[in-house]
């Protein structure tokens, strides 16, 4: 018995581990087994749900789920493109969260979602390098009459260089997101910390803000897009959330932090309908701001340089003279976004306005292009 003690050991450990070593996904809650997320990046999702009738896993598309006998539901997908994806499982009709998921807010609705890993690449994950800090910022909104909140970045030294003031990055969320997006699913803070670390990035103070904001007595409009092809949706953009920033944030953010309070020092950006905003606050105050990025901005397929942002880029030797970063970016897949940044940048390209152009490799519009956008956007911030 001692002799064969060691192989039913070595046996049974390799019954024991899945075929194609695959684990976990990053983004289950903890002790939650699945989703597992295999070596080829096709991930295996299951469910216990004895009385249903069919089960979908709703990721990109619907894939059906197949029942075994004691009414577990399972289902593995093909591989998925790396980076970060919103989805739901579909129990007889019904888009329901996975339990073994975390939760994130996205799509206007708290939704599971996936961490699917890129292979060599680790600019967004934590690594041993000095850290800065996430706060919750609270303010209060002469212009809504309301209490508002932000979170704050402070680079790695904020707390011990007391005598150092920084500049600052206004970064504003999608549609049907808020300021908890930038936080969690864009991992800004882990992105800032490797920059600054890695001296690709100046250190500075970032700010991420709710974009939606009303005045009493306005009406809301609906946080859904309606239903259409893909890019058909107009987004409207309200003036008053460019009120609230020059009027209430950033007073409130002068007077609570460290910053380099002049406009040299400010830059602003956005991802899709934040990237209308950032464009709209931004170009429409070159008195407060000098640095301007758009991440797959749907509102740049309407750009006209004669009429936009009250005409600011229609004199390019005025406009390039007070700016010193247009940031225009967009994904390769995302074809409508990309076609609306190519359109934007040939008509600054017809006046002679300067801009940085970046097209995020082989992905759609999605935290992955965001996340990219960012990391290239920062790098260029502040620089003489």
């Amino acid at each position: 018995m001692i002799r064969i003690w060691p192989a039913l050991l070595v046996c049974a450990l390799a019954l024991a581990q899945p075929a194609d070593n695959s684990n976990p996904a990053g983004s289950n809650v903890p002790g939650a087994e699945y989703p597992r997320i295999h070596s080829d990046l096709r991930v295996t999702f299951r469910l216990k749900a004895p009385e249903a009738r069919k089960v979908q896993v709703r990721l990109g598309k619907d894939y059906d789920m197949t029942r075994a006998e004691d009414g577990t539901w399972s289902a593995t997908l093909p591989p998925q493109v790396a980076g970060f994806h919103y989805y739901s499982l579909v129990v007889d009709g019904v888009a329901v969260n996975d339990p073994g998921s975390e939760t994130f807010y996205g799509s206007s609705r708290q939704s599971s979602g996936i961490e699917i890993p890129e292979k060599g690449v680790d600019f967004y994950e934590v690594k041993n390098v000095p850290h800065g800090e996430m706060r919750q910022f609270r303010y209060y909104s002469s212009v809504t009459g309301s209490w508002r909140r932000a979170f704050v970045y402070t680079p790695p030294d904020y707390d011990t260089n007391l005598k150092a003031r920084y500049p600052l990055l206004l970064l504003q969320h999608g549609g049907g997101e808020d300021e908890r997006g930038w936080v969690v699913q864009g991992r800004t803070d882990i992105i800032l910390d490797n920059l600054i670390a890695g001296k690709k990035a100046v250190p500075m103070i970032v700010v991420i803000d709710n974009s939606y904001a009303f005045k009493p007595g306005e009406t809301p409009p609906s946080l859904r897009p309606p239903a259409g092809p893909p890019g058909s949706f107009r987004i409207v953009v309200s003036p008053t959330f460019g009120d609230v920033v020059v009027k209430d944030l950033l007073p409130a953010l002068d007077k609570h932090y460290r910053t380099l309070a002049d406009r040299d020092h400010r830059a602003i950006a956005g991802l899709s309908m934040g990237a209308a905003y950032a464009m709209q606050v931004g170009l429409g105050h070159l008195e407060t701001f000098s640095h301007f990025g758009s991440f797959s901005g749907t509102v740049m397929r309407d750009l006209d340089v004669r009429t936009s942002y009250g005409g600011v880029l229609n004199n390019a030797v005025e406009f390039n003279r007070k700016c010193r970063l247009l940031f225009i970016a967009a994904g390769t897949v995302e074809q409508s976004r990309l076609d609306a940044a190519r359109h934007a940048r040939a008509e600054l390209d017809k006046v002679g306005v300067k801009y940085v152009a970046y097209d995020s490799p082989g992905t759609d519009h999605e935290w992955l292009t965001w996340r990219r956008s960012l990391y290239e956007y920062a790098q260029r911030l502040f620089r003489n």
